[in-house]
This record gives C-alpha cells, structure tokens and sequence, in this order.
C-alpha cells in the first residue's frame, strides 16, 4: 500500500490502530459521514515520519488535523506548528479544523477539504506532468535539452486550449 513513500516510525503502528478503534467523535462524524466514502482514498490515523495524522490523502499529500482543546495552548501551538514545517517540507499540506467547526460548520468543512483535495491533485499532476520527447519533436521555446532528449512541461492553458479545440 503505497501513501507516497513518506517516511514513517514503524513503532507507531500499533498506537495508530488503537486510535483507529478510539475516534473522537468528531473524527467519527468526518469519517463516516464523508471521507470514507470520498472518491479519492483517505486513510485514517496515518504514521507519517513521527507523527500520527488524523487523516491522510496521499494522492492530494493532504493531513487533515481536527484539533480538540489541547492544540489551543501555548505548548500545543508550539507542537502543531513544528508538526506542520517537518510535514509541509515532505510536500504535505496540512488543513486544521476545530472539533467546533466539525460541529457547527461541518458540510463548510466538508467543501474546504473537498477543494482543497482537488486542487492539490491539480497542483501535483502539473508538477509531474513533464513528457520526454526526441530532440527533434521538441520546440525550442519551452524545452530543455537533456542528453539529446527534451523535456516539454505542459501546461494547463495549453491542455485547456487543446481540449477546446
């Protein structure tokens, strides 16, 4: 099961199956009423590095954190904000919700993870999306010569363009 080849602490599998079984309920509430069945595959209680994500896309490299009281200290904002750079330097971006915004703003949440999931597969597929081409089949402007092969990036206006056409 591949969640992007990101790094994770094998000592802490066995705390994220037991966190799987005790979901607050607001994680219970998010879980079943909308990422379990999310078309894009969401895991639950990820070990990523040396830390347990809530949530995790690995299509999207998407944490979703759902913070209770404890993230609202000193020390915890401490805490999530260290959490946050070590993830976002693996090219994770990391969304927080309150437990209350689970409970009064829970289909807002819903939509901001939805576009957020969409536009980081967005975002991911442009960065990835560089197709090799013979030197010859190559236009100069936007390609860069490696070892007689160029490298074209596409993009989105030229797909847009294209898929109009």
């Amino acid at each position: 099961m591949d969640i992007g080849n990101l790094p994770y602490d094998r000592h802490l599998t066995e705390r994220a199956q037991a966190l799987r079984r005790e979901m607050t309920p607001q994680e219970r509430k998010l879980w079943y009423q909308f990422l379990r069945q999310y078309p894009v595959k969401v895991y639950r209680q990820r070990v990523i590095d040396h830390f347990i994500a809530d949530f995790y896309c690995a299509k999207a490299k998407l944490v979703i954190e759902l913070d209770g009281s404890q993230h609202y200290t000193e020390q915890g904002k401490c805490r999530d904000a260290e959490r946050t750079a070590i993830l976002e330097a693996y090219g994770v971006q990391v969304l927080r919700f309150s437990n209350r915004d689970i409970r009064v703003h829970f289909e807002g949440v819903c939509m901001t993870i939805h576009h957020t999931v969409l536009a980081r597969m967005d975002e991911l597929s442009d960065a990835i999306t560089c197709l090799l081409y013979t030197s010859d089949a190559a236009d100069e402007e936007d390609s860069v010569d490696l070892g007689g092969r160029r490298i074209i990036q596409k993009k989105k206006e030229e797909k847009r363009r294209k898929g109009e056409s």
